[in-house]
């Protein structure tokens, strides 16, 4: 038998339901896990009673934990016709338990036993997994009566089966309650001795000590996932405490302390501190001249404005921003200096008693700067002055994003040159158009050599996207082509669209034998697939005479090219995978419509990462995180040498699609320090669709970062976030998901799959190199991750995911076609009978056909509301078939391109895909 035990400690319950028909009740709380049932003693006359009382389940099979619930329902006990009432009930699935050193008691809301049942108020409880041998029994309590169980809102009653309940003579199968009889035993390890199930069992109960608990993060394991991925790579749901108030069960319980405009975030103290200006300083050197720059000190952490040359009157206007749980001191050093080749020298000083310092919560002004005398070392007045304004504040504060923050460098480090690449920044990506070209003819092509009829293709260049026609030999100089191609372009339009005219001369040698260039300013924009006017356009011999515009006034002969081009605006250019979109909205801005809500994302702290870089002799990594939604994309404040760094950093997104998809990736940075060109080195991401989300609710979840390396799955750590979608108009949510996916113009006219992946493809490559013009740019293999740009690639691995998936799809066909067979062999007579009845109704009455096909689909909506996912999904291992993937294939699915292995090991594979 296991030594694993479950230990639910029943403290007590607040707001409970009035029963008894004069405004009380009388409680109590009975606990059901692996075929064992307990109970609470009852608290008499009493809606917010107090238990303290703590039981232990046998766990019979600790590899079987994930499917085992514990069920809690609170009943009041009437005394007069010896019936109970249920007041609610909590259902906790099995993934919710961790250990002992990790549980707190948690107030989990009471829900209705039934649909007609009232119930409200909560319970207390706290759960956790035991294997302490040391657990002793302790002194038994006497078997209660037995008594009938009746809901009055469900309006039925059935005698119950918990152990005291029973005969007393039947021993062999009654359960036996323990109670401590007095307090001093309260913090004592009882001895536990679990028994066969078919002998007596007996567990103790005895009184548990109770404590303010302090706020920490619950984790607690969702039951969504599949029941053969480990525990550790479940999704697990959190209970911090935000600047909102408490998060339990995706509600909000409002604290004592006031609530802040970031809700989805832990509230963070800073000080920050603003150096201004300085002004009448002294000269130091023998020139008289000064090179000042300020350093604010606190404790070991420091950080450095910029120097000027030969300014006694200087201007930083530079914000500071120190931890307030990492300082180590009272006192604030603000230190004027004069850079020196050899050793700076010392200017000035002003400290500051940080008791002193005021709190500064927005929508407050700006706290205003004042003038500071500055002083010696010794604290006498000196010459020259310092404009500087400290305050207390958090990360609401406006000058947060652009301060220099105390947590992004290690204790002794200042101001470095990459202290750009940390800081946190809002990018938004550039509006892309798809361009549609149509090659139709040319006219009076002049070939360099008379005696052979040129083979001519065109050649259609936007960057660096380049596409050809085919060749053709015409014999009248005026070759025909209408062939249609489509490329990639984005706002404000940078690039020209250029046109090549070639003649294939030899193998190797083409020449040139005309070029047009037309600006994308004057290009016809359109909405829908109305007909666009065609154009001539006269060549010229190089690029330079293409581009002036009036070199076609000064000649008066020119080959001509007719071609159509349009910037198509009803099309959504995909950027990402099509089933991981952010945004389906079509280019043309006359086609969006209004937003149908709000999502708000907090991205609170990560757990455990794996390190990533070595400092000092120890692993450590430098982690930043990215949320990307529709065109914007967001970057967290890189927290430098922890592996469990805290972010608390909130974003709003609009929503205008309810079958989108949030992307938050973590990455480790290689630019600070000595990079040397270093790629960013990607972490995990994590996924949150917003059709599985309900509205209003305060999702608070700890999402492993999974990653397929090419030795299997590996977990890279946890992401801790807090979601929150609300929706503005729930007619216009419902209105969209009769909609189709894609706007109109991708049925109409739709992309093949090879356009479709050549277009994404190039659509990456621009977003990537316009934002990583930005500063501090967004690194373009961050982008890449983030978008999933080898999405397209084939795999195995994904083949087999993806048959996997095909076959649950029209598994439920396969049930339906085997229940009918089983139907028509009279395999259950009595199933047979009441077909034939149903069809001979239908057929008698055929007007009832739609009737009760709905009222079947109505009534099978129903049963399966109750068990609908109620946490985000997740990536599951198993569905991905990730956990089942043999090294080969993992080989297979790594593998460069070109191949890197052998002639015979890629035949073989190639041969493998072929059977």
């Amino acid at each position: 038998m296991s030594s694993f035990k479950l230990g639910v400690e029943v403290v007590g319950a607040h707001d409970l339901v009035a029963k008894d028909g004069k405004g009380l009740s009388n409680p109590f709380v009975e606990l059901h896990f692996d075929d064992q049932r307990f109970r609470t003693t009852t608290k008499e006359n009493d809606l917010n009673p107090v238990w303290n009382e703590s039981f232990y389940f046998n766990i019979s099979d600790p590899n079987n934990l994930i499917k085992l619930p514990l069920e809690t329902c609170v009943y009041s006990h009437n005394k007069a016709n010896n019936t109970k009432t249920c007041l609610g009930k909590l259902r906790l699935t099995g993934t919710s338990f961790v250990p002992y050193s990790d549980a707190v008691v948690m107030h989990y809301p009471l829900e209705k036993r039934t649909i007609f049942s009232h119930a409200k108020g909560e319970l207390g409880l706290k759960v956790f997994l035991t294997d302490d041998p040391s657990i002793k029994l302790s002194n038994p309590l006497p078997a209660m009566e037995s008594f009938l169980d009746t809901d009055v809102g469900s309006g039925y009653a059935q005698t119950p089966n918990f152990p005291s309940s029973l005969p007393k003579e039947k021993t062999d199968k009654r359960h036996t309650f323990h109670h401590l009889p007095n307090a001093n035993h309260s913090q004592q390890k009882q001895n536990f001795t679990p028994m066969p199930p078919q002998q007596q069992m007996n567990y103790g109960v005895h009184e548990m000590k109770s404590e303010p608990q302090a706020a920490k993060v619950v984790h607690m394991f969702s039951g969504s996932s599949s029941h053969s991925q480990p525990s550790d790579y479940a999704l697990k749901e959190t209970s911090p405490f935000l600047g909102g108030g408490r998060i339990i069960g995706g509600r909000v319980i409002r604290g004592d302390r006031p609530t802040s405009t970031y809700d989805l975030v832990e509230q963070m103290r800073y000080l920050f501190v603003r150096v201004v200006k300085a002004r009448d300083l002294p000269s130091k050197d023998l020139t008289g001249s000064l090179d000042p720059y300020v350093e604010v000190k606190v404790g070991n952490y420091k950080g450095i404005t910029k120097h000027y040359e030969r300014n006694q009157n200087p201007e930083w206007n530079q914000v500071f921003a120190f931890a307030r749980e990492t300082m180590q001191s009272t006192v604030l050093e603000v230190v004027l200096k004069d850079k020196d080749l050899v050793k700076d020298d010392f200017v000035g000083i002003v400290r500051f008693d940080l008791h002193e310092v005021p709190m500064r919560v927005p929508p407050d002004s700006p706290l205003a700067p004042e003038w500071y005398r500055l002083q010696d070392k010794k604290g006498e007045k000196k010459k020259g002055e310092l404009m500087l304004a400290v305050w207390y504040g958090t990360q609401a504060d406006e000058t947060f994003p652009d301060a220099w923050h105390s947590d992004a460098f290690a204790p002794g480090d200042s101001t470095s040159v990459a202290s750009a690449y940390i800081r946190s920044k809002v990018y938004h990506s550039p509006r892309l158009w798809y361009v549609r070209v149509n090659v139709i003819e040319a006219q009076d092509l002049v070939p360099s050599d008379k005696n052979r009829f040129p083979d001519v293709y065109v050649k259609v260049q936007i960057g660096n996207q380049i596409l050809k026609t085919k060749t053709v030999q015409p014999r009248n100089l005026n070759p025909i082509w209408n062939e249609e191609f489509m490329f990639v372009t984005s706002e404000p339009f940078e690039d020209h669209l250029i046109f090549s005219v070639e003649d294939r001369v030899g193998s190797n040698k083409d020449e040139t034998m005309g070029k047009a260039v037309v600006p994308f300013n004057s290009v016809e924009k359109r909405a829908d697939d109305r007909v666009v006017r065609t154009r001539w356009y006269n060549l010229e011999k190089s690029l330079s005479d293409a581009m002036d515009g009036d070199r076609a006034k000064k000649d008066k002969f020119h080959s001509r090219l007719h071609v159509c081009v349009c910037l198509d605006g009803g099309y959504h250019v995909l950027d990402e995978s099509t089933q991981y979109s952010s945004d389906l909205r079509p280019t043309a801005k006359q086609l969006w419509k209004s937003s149908i809500g709000v999502l708000e994302l907090g991205i609170l702290n990560a757990d455990r990462l794996q390190p990533m870089k070595t400092k000092d002799g120890k692993g450590t990594s430098d982690t930043y995180c990215v949320a990307k939604y529709g065109h914007k994309w967001v970057r967290t404040r890189t927290i430098v040498n922890s592996l469990n760094p805290k972010y608390n950093e909130q974003y709003t997104w609009e929503v205008y699609d309810p079958a989108t998809v949030l992307t938050v990736g973590v990455f480790d940075n290689c630019q600070i320090g000595d990079s040397n060109g270093n790629k960013d080195i990607k972490i995990g991401k994590v996924r949150i669709r917003i059709s599985t989300l309900e509205t209003g609710r305060v999702y608070t979840h700890s999402y492993p970062l999974l990653v397929l390396h090419p030795s299997g799955v590996k977990k890279m750590g946890e992401l801790h976030l807090a979601i929150r979608f609300s929706s503005t108009s729930m007619l216009s949510m419902m209105f969209q998901y009769s909609r189709p996916l894609l706007p109109k113009m991708h049925y109409k006219r739709p992309l093949s799959v090879i356009q479709q992946d050549m277009l994404r493809y190039q659509a990456v490559n621009i977003v990537a190199a316009r934002l990583g013009r930005a500063e501090p740019p967004l690194r373009r293999e961050v982008i890449e991750y983030m978008s999933d740009a080898n999405a397209h690639l084939w795999s195995m691995r994904r083949s087999k995911a993806n048959f996997l998936r095909l076959t649950s799809v029209f598994s439920g066909l396969f049930e339906v076609g085997k229940w009918f067979g089983e139907v028509c062999k009279w395999k259950n007579p009595m199933t047979t009978v009441l077909v034939h009845f149903l069809f001979v109704m239908l057929v008698c009455f055929p007007e009832l056909i739609l009737s009760t096909v709905f009222l079947y689909m109505f009534l099978i909506g129903v049963w399966k509301y109750r068990y609908r996912p109620r946490y985000p999904p997740h990536m599951d291992t198993s569905l991905s078939c990730a956990d089942a993937v043999s090294p080969d294939e993992l080989d297979e699915e790594f593998e460069s391109f070109p191949a890197s292995r052998s002639s015979d090991l890629v035949r073989m594979r190639y041969d493998r895909l072929r059977s």
